[in-house]
C-alpha cells in the first residue's frame, strides 16, 4: 500500500510501483542497461569523482530501447504534459560519503522526482535541508528548479535512482 508523505513542498511515496513492476524495473537497471561514464559529480570535497548515467530521454529525443519499460510504469502514475529529461543515475560506492554541489536541475519551473531503485546511506539534500534517504521503490517528488545536492553511498556498491524532469 502507498504511504505519501507531503512537507515543505515536497513528496514522499513509499512504494510507488507495485512490487512485481518494481522488481522487473529494479532488474533492468542492476542488470540489463549500458552506463556512461561521467567525470566529476560537483563534490564539494573532492574532484574526482565520477557516476555513471543512461539517458532515457533528452533534448526531446528517446535516448534508450528500455524508454518503453522503465519509464512508462512511473509516468502513468504522474500528472503530467511532458518530460523533459529522464535519466538512470549509478553511482559507484566511495570509502567517505561525499556530498556533491548544489545545484539546479534546469533553470526555469518545472518538476522532478527521483525514484529509488536500491537501498543505501546515500541521501538527497532538499534546499531547505531536509535529508531524504535511498530507499528502494521510493519516489520523491520536488521542485527540481530548487538547489539541491546528493551524495555518494558508503555501505553498497551502487547507489542507482531514476531521475526525471517533467511539467
Amino acid at each position: 500500500m502507498k504511504k505519501a508523505t507531503a512537507v515543505n513542498k515536497y513528496k514522499i511515496v513509499e512504494n510507488f510501483l507495485p512490487l512485481d513492476i518494481f522488481k522487473e524495473v529494479q532488474k533492468i537497471i542492476t542488470f540489463e542497461l549500458s552506463y556512461f561514464y561521467k567525470k566529476g559529480n560537483g563534490s564539494l570535497k573532492k574532484d574526482d569523482l565520477y557516476h555513471f548515467v543512461h539517458f532515457l530521454y533528452f533534448e526531446n529525443t528517446i535516448r534508450s530501447n528500455f524508454f518503453e519499460k522503465l519509464l512508462t510504469p512511473i509516468m502513468t502514475r504522474i500528472d503530467h504534459t511532458s518530460i523533459i529529461r529522464a535519466k538512470v543515475n549509478c553511482y559507484p560506492s566511495t570509502e567517505t560519503q561525499y556530498t556533491h554541489a548544489k545545484h539546479q536541475d534546469y533553470p526555469f519551473p518545472h518538476k522532478g522526482l527521483i525514484f529509488h531503485i536500491n537501498n543505501n546511506n546515500g541521501y538527497t539534500i532538499l534546499e531547505d535541508g531536509t535529508k531524504i534517504e535511498s530507499i528502494e521503490n521510493r519516489a520523491v517528488f520536488f521542485d527540481t528548479s530548487k538547489l539541491h545536492q546528493s551524495t555518494t553511498c558508503t555501505d553498497k556498491h551502487l547507489r542507482l535512482n531514476i531521475n526525471i524532469n517533467y511539467v
